[in-house]
Formats: C-alpha cells, structure tokens, sequence
C-alpha cells in the first residue's frame, strides 16, 4: 500500500494538526489548500508557511470561487457574528464547502497513488457545521468507494478525520506534543490588518481552548 497521502490544509489550527498527526503517521505528505473565494485570503500564507515547517513534499493552492454562489459571510458581504457562540448553523458556514474540497482531494489523491485522506473536521467544539459531522464523513467514504478508479479496482482511499470527536484543548495538545508551531496558523473568520479580530466565533473558540490549557494563544502574539 502507498504511504503517501493527501492532507486538506486551510491554514487553521485543526487542519494543521491534522497534517502533523499524518506526518507522525510516517506519510509522505501532500498538502491541498483551496482558494474558495474566501473574503479573507491570509490563511493561505499560513497554509504555506504550516507545510513548509512539516516539510511537505508538495502543497497544492487551488481555486473554486465559491462567491459565485455567496451565501456566507466567509464569501458573500455579510457581517460576520461577533461576540456569541451561535447554537444553529450559523452565517459563516459555506454552503457544500468540504464536498467540494473532498472531492478535489479525492482528484489528487488518485494522481499521487495516495491511499490516504486527512481532513481536520471535528464535531464537539464547531460551530455546528453540518459538513463536519461523523455521518458526513461515513457517507463520503463511501462515496470514495464508488466513484474512483481506485476504489473500484480494490485499492480503497480512506479518509481519515482524527480530530473528529475531540475538543479542541485536547487538539492543541496533541498538536504540542507533535510540533506544531500554532503561530503560523489563522482560524479566525473576520482578521483586522491581518491579526485576529478576537471576537468572531472561530476566535472565540480557539481562545478558549487555550486559555484552558493555560495558554495564550499564540497567534495574538504575532
């Protein structure tokens, strides 16, 4: 079987630990950064920056201009909430955005002989995406079994969600534990002159977690 593998790399703190819990893994890594459209394009950087420090053997930026449709505040000129944690899905989810991205990631796993997918979704400290639960990822597996030549010929892609039932304290310490330098990632959905803007629910969350684990988060620190 192929030890290469395809890692989703938006520039945040999951996706980047994703990458070094499959470079931990012993993969060779193949990073995937998709340009959606976002109004806010800083976390391209940092995805570049992120597969440097893991030394990636490749690191793809690509684009599918999600705005065409709008929709999201991520994408559209809508106000992005501020100050509260939305318990519905809430004005920044991008509507179909991680089947879109998957299925590109499926595209460049066949082309690499890559067997392997990681996508950073989780499903405890979210923001109640529907595109990040286990059912969705189930579904895609599946969906990966049927639609590719590598699935049809035996040779299955798995996709993997590591951080799928974790909270986020216990993302960033994995994280630590395996070298992931958190400076160089950008989560938040609405920055101010390229820094956090400390108050949209991605700050908000991430803030948090670590303040719990007795941290400052290193990104404010930049």
């Amino acid at each position: 079987m192929s030890k290469n593998a395809v890692i989703l790399l938006s520039g945040g703190l999951d996706s980047a630990t994703c990458l070094a819990i499959a470079k931990s893994r012993g993969f060779t890594l193949y990073c995937l950064t998709i340009q959606y459209g976002q109004r806010h394009e800083i976390e391209l950087e940092s995805a570049r920056l992120i597969a440097n420090s893991m030394e990636a053997k490749e690191h793809k930026i690509i684009e599918v201009d999600l705005s065409a449709f709008g929709g999201s505040a991520l994408t559209d000129d809508i106000p992005v909430p501020k100050d509260s944690l939305s318990e519905e899905i809430p004005v920044t989810y991008v509507p179909a955005r991680n089947t879109v991205m998957l299925s590109l990631a499926l595209a460049y796993a066949e082309t690499r002989q890559a067997n392997d997918i990681y996508v950073g979704v989780n499903a405890v400290d979210y923001s109640g995406y529907p595109d990040c639960r286990p059912e969705f990822i189930n579904a895609f597996q599946n969906l990966a079994r049927l639609a590719t030549k590598s699935g049809v010929s035996g040779e299955e892609i798995v996709i993997h969600a590591p951080l799928i039932q974790m909270t986020k304290p216990e993302i960033i310490r994995t994280g630590l534990q395996l070298g992931v330098d958190y400076g160089l990632t950008h989560s938040c959905y609405d920055p101010v002159d390229g820094r956090p803007c400390e108050h949209c629910d991605s700050c908000l969350i991430r803030m948090k977690a670590f303040a719990e684990i007795g941290m400052v988060d290193p990104a404010l620190q930049r």
